[in-house]
């Protein structure tokens, strides 16, 4: 049973790492990307739209799933540690709140990685808005 836990640690923590870092690196490009990007260039609202909102689906998709990926590492903890019990009889109350409360641990680590990346999303899809204005704003200048 040992084992399971082990192996169970090794996935849901991998794919929570594997989220972050995608994360993370599409924080930095998008970064990079509208700090390079020359509104002027666009003639189209919709083409700067779209060069702006790239790749934002994949961290807002990330930030909504982070927390149940961890939760499903905690439910899948908690049937192991009721299983062990069963098999080995064990009635400790101590011994099932340790197996409990390491569960709980990947549940801990999806929100850790659930909440930056929230905050990434909002921030570029803020920074996003205000170019598309400032585009707005310059192209009815251009207008008048």
């Amino acid at each position: 049973m040992e084992a399971y836990t082990t192996y169970l640690d090794i996935a849901v923590f991998s794919m929570l790492g594997i989220m972050s870092l995608i994360t993370f690196t599409i924080w930095l490009e998008r970064l990079s990307c509208y700090r390079n990007c020359n509104i002027d260039n666009y003639s189209n609202k919709k083409e700067l739209e779209i060069d702006l909102s790239n790749n934002l689906t994949i961290i807002s998709t990330i930030a909504a799933n982070a927390p149940y990926v961890g939760l499903l590492g905690t439910v899948f903890g908690i049937i192991l540690t009721f299983y062990t019990m069963g098999i080995v009889g064990v009635s400790d109350s101590n011994a099932m709140m340790m197996g409990l409360a390491l569960a709980l641990k990947a549940t801990a680590f999806g929100l850790i990685v659930a909440i930056p990346a929230i905050v990434f999303h909002n921030y570029l899809v803020r920074r996003m808005e205000v170019m598309i204005a400032q585009w707005e704003i310059r192209y009815e200048d251009q207008k008048n």
